[in-house]
């Protein structure tokens, strides 16, 4: 992209009258003060990363020490406390952000159901993100879509889901999980380690081998 495709962009998110610049882009409606609790849970819920808590300040249109406040009351929510149910998943803090997650101790259950409720065969998309996760690991979704080009959430999700691939650590600066593969990986591929991987660079058209070295 240009310089001149950036300042472009960035002329469409203000109109200039004159001496006046107006910012039109376009502001969430604040959540009532009653409601901001759950409104909170519900994006964590559909949140795939952690999210940070000026970014749900700026979603629900809410100061951010009001925002903290609604968070410690969903933990405690979550977690059973003043004679509250236990929910079977918590709220946890990682990476700088907060983010919804399975309790420890139901990890087992809802593997097995996710295992269950899925066909045995993986999808090619899922196949070739796989693929670029074992080779290039530990690797951030971000890289993933990069380098296959498609958006790859849901694909991920899938993976997670059937203990092929982990999430290994939250890069402290962006905050972006990182992702590696699991022992059912290897045991599925009947190798002992992610090194015993085939060398693919002989295999590509181009001669590239940024892969192989990468390996684990």
């Amino acid at each position: 992209m240009t310089v001149e495709d950036v300042a472009a962009d960035a002329v469409e998110e203000v109109v200039v009258d004159g001496d006046d610049v107006t910012d039109t882009t376009e502001v969430p409606a604040p959540v009532e003060d009653a409601r901001i609790e759950r409104a909170l849970e519900a994006i964590l819920m559909v949140a795939d990363e952690p999210m940070s808590v000026v970014t749900l300040a700026t979603a629900v249109g809410a100061p951010v020490k009001r925002v903290r406040a609604a968070i410690e009351a969903l933990v405690a929510d979550f977690d059973g406390e003043d004679g509250g149910v236990r929910r079977g998943f918590e709220l946890r803090e990682v990476g700088g952000g907060w983010r919804v997650y399975v309790r420890e101790e139901f990890d087992a259950v809802v593997s097995g159901y996710v295992l269950q409720q899925n066909p045995t065969k993986l999808s090619q998309a899922a196949l070739e993100t796989l693929a670029v996760i074992a080779y290039k690991q530990p690797i951030s979704r971000g890289a993933i879509a990069s380098i296959r080009a498609v958006n790859v959430d849901s694909v991920v999700r899938t993976l997670l889901g059937r203990g092929l691939i982990t999430e290994l650590f939250t890069d402290s600066e962006t905050g972006a999980i990182n992702y590696g593969t699991t022992d059912l990986l290897l045991t599925q591929l009947g190798i002992n380690s992610i090194d015993e991987l085939p060398k693919i660079s002989p295999l590509l058209s181009d001669g590239a081998d940024g892969f192989d070295g990468d390996v684990r």
